[in-house]
């Protein structure tokens, strides 16, 4: 078995997906690997990752409304708010979804599904640099 590990860098801007599935895809081909697992870790706590629809942009803006409804804004209930109305939602909404993701792949190829991508996706309304960690193990 052999390792390859790298970071990428996603700027964001404000909420919703940034799909960083072919990022992915060029580090593997890079990597040397041809059959393994990659693990994509989100080194931050206000975004999250995820795989998802990645053909019809209405399955995310749903997903998104949905999930707005679910953790408001300016709740009264919340402590949190060292960076603004948006600081402790986003943490919530992080928290109920995921910051890692682990993906099979062969023959060079993540093996995601016809209307898979990843994602990273961002619950801050400001821009923000994004660190995200990949793990690549295979041969």
């Amino acid at each position: 078995m052999a390792i390859h590990q790298t970071k990428l860098l996603v700027r964001t801007n404000g909420p919703g997906p940034c799909e960083i599935t072919s990022e992915i895809q060029r580090e593997l081909d890079g990597s040397g690997l041809t059959t393994g697992t990659v693990t994509i870790f989100c080194q931050h706590t206000s975004c999250s990752l995820m795989i998802m629809e990645n053909a019809d942009p209405s399955a995310w803006q749903d997903l998104q409304v949905w999930l707005d409804r679910l953790v408001p804004e300016n709740d009264p209930a919340f402590r949190h708010r060292a960076e603004g109305p948006d600081d402790m939602p986003s943490h919530i909404k992080m928290a109920l979804t995921r910051t890692n993701e682990v993906v099979p792949f062969a023959d060079r190829r993540l093996l995601l599904g016809t209307w898979q991508g990843i994602f990273l996706w961002e619950h801050r309304r400001p821009r923000h640099d994004r660190t995200i960690s990949l793990t690549f193990l295979g041969e």
